[in-house]
């Protein structure tokens, strides 16, 4: 009895797997996912805190120098002259007090003032901005004296001119007190996105909720908010055209894709609306997680 012969072995198909979202730079703000340069917690949080830009710590750093300044020369001007008169203090004796109000002004008082207050300084207070170390947590005393120490020839010797220069050309505005510390400068000040509400297409809820989103580019999340608030103002024909044009862009950062069936507008309207409650909902606890470090 003759047996057929068996063919070749094939396997079986699979599903097609779902696409991932093209590769972005890790810089950007991300919906989802832990990036380069995210702030990671010890318990491995992504807290995304948004950091200080070179003019919010230029300005922060003028006010600091101004106060230490004012405080180095009331000694000198002041302090030291009223004290003559009530105790004669020879030239080695005065000499040795101005080394010592200088180390109590620009060492010892920045690094307690740091450490007590958790990073913050007059400057920090005023503009909205706290040191924190690398890993997103308040800075020790061994930190605030690093930045206090490097930073009083940094700043005060040389007019912070190696501060600015560092600064601009570090990624993370990084002055060197803050490469030495380990430390870096964040933006305590961050706020839920204003309530300028796009509502989320009722048909398209559930495929925008279960969807992987990549950070999109600024010009093209600014060109769909600008295209849904002025919808009613565009042409027919405008509105078929741009809203086609903004959705082909917006696809290649969603994964899976919208149902094919779907108006461009309403698409557009879904991405916005998700995108909006899930940075809302990743800022408001980001500052959950940044008061719970700092209340400590």
């Amino acid at each position: 009895m003759s047996h057929p012969t068996p063919g070749p072995y094939r396997a079986a198909p699979r599903p097609p797997m779902r696409p991932l979202p093209p590769p972005v730079s890790p810089s950007q703000s991300a919906t989802r996912g832990v990036g380069r340069d995210d702030f990671v917690s010890g318990e491995a949080v992504a807290l995304d805190l948004p950091p200080a830009n070179l003019g919010l710590r230029v300005l922060s750093g003028f006010i600091d120098v101004t106060i230490g300044w004012l405080l180095f020369w009331l000694w000198f001007l002041y302090l030291m002259p009223k004290l003559n008169q009530i105790v004669h203090l020879d030239g080695a004796l005065r000499t040795g007090l101005g080394t010592a109000w200088t180390i109590l002004v620009f060492l010892l008082i920045p690094t307690v003032v740091e450490t007590l207050t958790r990073g913050k300084t007059l400057g920090h207070l005023i503009l909205g901005i706290r040191t924190v170390n690398d890993g997103a947590g308040p800075i020790t005393v061994r930190q605030a004296f690093g930045r206090a120490l490097v930073g009083m020839p940094e700043l005060y010797f040389f007019g912070g001119i190696p501060a600015l220069v560092t600064a601009a050309i570090n990624p993370k505005c990084k002055r060197l007190s803050d490469l030495v510390a380990g430390t870096y400068v964040i933006r305590d000040r961050a706020s839920v996105p204003p309530s300028r509400h796009i509502a989320m297409p009722p048909e398209l809820a559930e495929w925008a909720t279960s969807a992987d989103f990549a950070p999109m580019p600024p010009t093209l999340a600014t060109g769909i908010r600008g295209f849904l608030d002025r919808y009613d103002t565009f042409t027919p024909q405008a509105r078929a055209v741009t809203g086609q044009q903004l959705v082909q862009r917006a696809v290649g950062y969603v994964a899976p894709p919208p149902p094919p069936t779907s108006p461009p507008e309403r698409v557009l309207a879904a991405i916005a609306a998700e995108r909006y409650r899930r940075d809302a909902a990743r800022i408001a606890r980001n500052q959950k997680l940044a008061a719970a470090l700092f209340s400590r």
